[in-house]
């Protein structure tokens, strides 16, 4: 985890945001010259995405500082809080985008289709250059993954205003203008909801997805091990699992009980990748209760 989060240096974070900075510059401009929808609904994606890409490097800065009296877990939700406000920011840009092309489908407007086709291209080769200085970092962060998805559909976004521009500079078809818009904007959304889903679900303290039939078994192996119950289990970010139980124990010495700790942490950290793990040690108490406890309330 920390080799990539080295790759993604402020170094590279500065690469994408001129990057993307200029294509907004060059695809506003385009749109505004040849009257397209998709280059200026294209054109303030990309706006979005500078700020957004700015948004992800001061989360990932953030994450990186260490636990403090007021903040015992650290900053890591800093980039669960931008992945959220990353990919809503994608939903409702797609959301205004798609009224704007029923708009056009039933006011055609005049496109010229040869400015669009060239912007497009520069567009394109600029958008899969900044997808691929991401890419790395975004198959283990889920607020990378926001940011990529931002430059992953301006790429694919890029790709169909090429091929609406062919069919307009040769056809005269520019009903296929507000027609790509329309469908990049849904694939936006359909690709936004996962990451939305997800953050959301840390932020609600809302279980991993863990095998915990298996992780019961697991522990009542564990020969002092004779119960265990009140469990929960929630996420710091989408890679770091915490996990609290009860455990019911013969009377035994302190000493003898730490070496029962230290096997169940490596039990867990070893097979469930569980980060920090609490237990809390009882003889009697709660012995007959179930694994999560759900009869009144436990907090």
């Amino acid at each position: 985890m920390h080799d990539h989060d080295n790759q993604l240096s402020g170094k590279r974070f500065l690469e994408v945001t001129v990057l993307n900075s200029l294509i907004t510059v060059v695809e506003f401009l385009g749109g505004v010259f040849s009257g397209s929808l998709s280059l200026l609904s294209d054109a303030i994606h990309n706006l979005g995405d500078s700020l957004s890409i700015i948004f992800s490097y001061v989360a990932h800065v953030i994450s990186k500082r260490k636990q403090t009296q007021t903040n015992t877990y650290g900053f890591k939700r800093a980039q669960i809080l931008s992945a959220l406000f990353n990919a809503l920011f994608l939903v409702i840009i797609s959301v205004f985008l798609i009224g704007e092309a029923i708009s056009r489908i039933g006011h055609p407007e005049k496109i010229d289709g040869m400015v669009m086709l060239v912007v497009a291209i520069i567009g394109t080769i600029a958008n899969v250059l900044s997808t691929l200085l991401l890419s790395k970092g975004a198959k283990h962060n889920l607020n990378m993954k926001a940011t990529y998805l931002h430059l992953l559909s301006d790429a694919l976004s890029s790709v169909g205003i090429i091929i609406g521009g062919i069919l307009i500079q040769f056809y005269n078809w520019t009903i296929i203008d507000p027609i790509i818009t329309m469908i990049v904007a849904v694939y936006i959304m359909w690709e936004s909801w996962p990451i939305i889903k997800k953050s959301i679900s840390i932020l609600m303290e809302g279980s991993p997805n863990l095998d915990y039939q298996a992780i019961h078994h697991d522990l009542l192996e564990i020969k002092e091990v004779k119960c265990v119950h009140h469990v929960h289990a929630w996420m710091v970010d989408e890679n770091s699992i915490v996990f609290s139980a009860h455990i019911n124990l013969a009377d035994l010495r302190l000493s003898e009980v730490q070496n029962v700790y230290d096997e169940i942490n490596q039990l867990l950290q070893d097979k469930y990748h569980i980060e920090h793990v609490t237990i809390q040690p009882e003889t009697t108490r709660g012995e007959n209760e179930d694994f999560f406890y759900d009869k009144d309330k436990d907090i």
